[in-house]
Formats: structure tokens, sequence, C-alpha cells
């Protein structure tokens, strides 16, 4: 399997605090990672470094290009889609569902330049693919949670990316979507791997073919089949296990978590 992302000894952290240390992973061509830990642990600021909004303060991230070349370089790197959490989103912007889907085409491209005919024929097809047929003028202030969601999911996955990122998807709270976001998602794995980042333990086990714990550190677990006892110890809480994957084993080092006195 043709490895997309590798992050080695990563650590990042806010204004003097560390909140990553030795951070090793890797992503997968059509890889479908859950990314799980307690609030405060990390989660968002590994997405952060990858997406290239924060800098790391030690280690690297390299990307692997479709051209079978590598770059640390986070302006250079292959194209990520990027689904962010909901209460970053602005719904008071004047911008309508195609508008928001557009935007993902280019990151370069002014959000009112002018797209050309192919660019909005792909529009169509993504409005099409998430559901969303007759809302494409409407402004994001008046669709539903679930709505918003699709609008955000298709303008991650317009550009083509090697990897789409969400944020904890489950926080658009429209539970009637949830099951029509799995099977969207589950498409879309079939074109490009997927890093989902949740809370929601029990949801993340039934979709994912591997498991990431972040809490400071990272402990990774090659497949779905993790035991109760294994999430305790890196949320250090008891859990109950509410799902168990039956998907295929990745093999992969395994990463354990220091213990800090």
């Amino acid at each position: 399997m043709k490895p997309l992302i590798e992050i080695r000894d990563l650590s990042a952290g806010y204004e003097g605090r560390q909140v990553l240390r030795d951070v090793n992973l890797t992503v997968y061509e059509r890889d479908f990672l859950g990314v799980i830990g307690p609030n405060g642990g990390g989660k968002t600021t590994l997405i952060k470094c990858i997406l290239g909004l924060l800098k790391p303060t030690g280690g690297k991230i390299t990307f692997h290009m479709s051209d079978g070349t590598q770059t640390t370089n986070s302006n250079d790197r292959p194209t990520l889609g990027y689904l962010p959490q909901y209460n970053t989103i602005d719904r008071k912007f004047p911008i309508s569902v195609e508008e928001v889907i557009l935007s993902g085409l280019s990151v370069q491209q002014k959000l009112y330049a002018r797209f050309t005919h192919e660019q909005r024929e792909k529009g169509r097809a993504i409005i099409e693919r998430m559901g969303l047929e007759g809302l494409e003028k409407r402004a994001i202030g008046q669709l539903s949670g679930g709505q918003l969601q699709r609008a955000l999911l298709g303008r991650a996955i317009i550009s083509d990316p090697s990897v789409v990122i969400l944020d904890e998807p489950s926080t658009y709270i429209d539970k009637r979507f949830e099951a029509r976001l799995y099977e969207l998602l589950a498409e879309i794995n079939n074109d490009c791997a997927i890093i989902l980042v949740s809370h929601d333990i029990g949801t993340v086990l039934q979709q994912v073919k591997s498991i990431a714990c972040v809490n400071e550190s990272l402990d990774y677990h090659p497949d779905t089949g993790i035991t109760s006892e294994w999430l305790e110890r890196n949320f250090h809480c008891p859990i109950e296990l509410l799902g168990h994957g039956t998907l295929p084993h990745r093999i992969l080092g395994e990463h354990h978590h220091h213990d800090h006195a």
C-alpha cells in the first residue's frame, strides 16, 4: 500500500505549551483512518499541522506526490480536502451552495473569480452527488446542519484530493443524514484516503479501517478490532466499547504513549 503522508517524531503546540510530542503516523492510499482522543488531547492540532495551518516545533511531515516525488513543504503538498468543524463556519457569510462547492476548486482562485464552463459542470455533478439539487442558489445561512455539511463535503472533494480530512463531522447535528454521510464517505474512499477526527468512538469504529488515538502522543492501531483496555489506556478512563470492526488488518509498527508522571 502506497504511503501518502508520513509523520515522523512530530511535536507541536501553541504559545509555549506543548500539545503534541513524538507523534509517528503513516496515512496510506485509500486508508480510512479514525483519529480519536480526549478533548484537548491534540486531535485538531495534528490536523492543523497536516494542513499547513500550524508549523510543527519538531519532526517532519512528508507528502508523497502522485508523480512519485516527495516534499516536506506544505505549500507544494498534494491536494487535501478539508471539512472543518461546524463552529468555525460563519453562516451569515453571503455565499450560496454553488459558490461554496466551487470555492474548493482552487485555493488560489478568488472567491468571485469567473469559473469555466467545465468547472461549473463539475460543480453541478457534485451538487447532484451530495443530494443538493434545487438548493444551488440558497444561502448557507438558510441550510439545515446536514445540508451545510453536504455542501462543505462537496467543497472538500471537488478538487479530486488525495486525502479528505473531516474534523468532528457529527457536530453538524443532523442525525437523519448521518447514515447517508457514511455512505458518501465509503464511495469517496474508493478514490482517496480519508482522515476522520471524532470523539464519537462507537460510530467511528463502525466505519473506519484503522484507528489512531491522540492524547499528547499517538497510539496507532492497524485495524478497528480494538479492546476496551486499549481505549481505557489511551483515554485514561473506562469506556464501554460500542463498536467492533471487521475490516482487514493493516500492518504498521505500533507507537506507544509515554508515561508522564
